[in-house]
């Protein structure tokens, strides 16, 4: 089902950008208008939608969705039994915004990263201790890797094309060859590591890691962890985003209530910016102007002004949001 606003709602974009979030609790997708940042259509995709993409090219939005039930970290007594025919990859025209494809990938899948040409989706399966290959073309398999329990984070190296898939688990961050499906390397970083983002020529990897409060830093020609950056006290990272010249890095900090800008070149945090309440999801506007967050507690995205480093506004969507993709129009 889509609900939208207007059928003149799209024109504020023609030029601009959209703002795709996934809603966990509440299993739809709200549209924002970049242009006024304002909602400009919700599509209902399935069950707990939270890792969310665009395609390279702009036509497609992708959305992972899970029937396993929401639990607390670590809580398996007396859990309600899962629904497997709901796991799935939900697939978004962007030129109608009508849910088009739903294919059952993987089990339990969280958060995903796609190939560099778009033709391969890299799926951590959190229940199933791997990573699925999906061709984005038919949805069918290409494969499946072994990794530790709880797999979340995953991201593509741009300069190699290397899958990296964090556990939470053990605290590893696994190192993944998709052409040959095989792991070439382990790193550890401790602390529940939830997302990775990558600087622009592949060089270094952030991992924010919630349970330490800290954000690792990986070396990635050598494979190994070079420090750690810690944030202030009551932070939990979890999401990340990279500025498009790789000077600074976006860590969300769950119920600490805002993002940690780091500076690359000293790996230092030079400012902490409020948001909304429990900020998980993050990405930046094309042109790197404005950082959007989505805010699970509160039931809206934060809209920040990134040179001011201020909140400029809140914008409502559905019941939890998890995820923010972005769309150049």
């Amino acid at each position: 089902m889509v609900t939208a606003l207007s059928p003149f709602a799209f024109a504020g974009a023609a030029n601009g950008y959209v703002i795709y979030v996934s809603n966990e609790r509440s299993g739809d997708v709200t549209i924002i208008d970049g242009a006024t940042d304002t909602v400009i259509a919700t599509i209902a995709v399935g069950k707990r939608p939270r890792g969310i993409h665009g395609s390279p090219d702009g036509r497609r939005t992708y959305v992972v969705l899970s029937g396993s039930p929401r639990m607390a970290p670590g809580v398996d007594e007396n859990r309600a039994p899962a629904d497997k025919t709901a796991d799935g990859l939900a697939v978004i025209d962007v030129s109608t915004n009508k849910l088009v494809e739903k294919w059952h990938v993987g089990s339990d899948p969280e958060q995903f990263a796609l190939s560099k040409d778009g033709a391969l989706a890299f799926i951590a399966n959190e229940d199933d201790a791997s990573a699925s290959i999906v061709d984005l073309t038919n949805g069918q398999s290409r494969g499946k890797v072994k990794v530790a329990p709880e797999p979340e984070g995953v991201g593509v190296n741009p300069a190699t094309g290397e899958v990296y898939v964090t556990s939470e688990e053990t605290g590893e961050v696994f190192i993944i060859a998709p052409n040959q499906q095989r792991v070439l390397g382990t790193i550890n970083v401790g602390g529940r590591p939830r997302s990775i983002a990558f600087l622009p020529d592949g060089s270094r990897a952030y991992v924010a890691c919630e349970s330490g409060g800290y954000v690792s830093v990986l070396e990635t020609n050598a494979r190994k962890l070079l420090n750690k950056i810690q944030l202030v006290q009551a932070s939990l990272p979890m999401g990340t985003a990279v500025s498009a010249d790789g000077k600074e890095i976006y860590v969300t900090t769950g119920r600490g209530n805002s993002v940690a800008v780091i500076d690359s070149s000293s790996n230092n945090v030079a400012a902490m910016i409020p948001v909304g309440g429990r900020a998980w999801g993050v990405a930046l506007s094309p042109d790197g102007s404005k950082l959007y967050t989505a805010n699970g507690a509160t039931n809206d995205i934060s809209v920040v002004d990134v040179k001011a480093r201020k909140e400029l506004k809140r914008v409502k969507v559905g019941d939890g949001p998890w995820g923010v993709a972005i769309i150049p129009q």
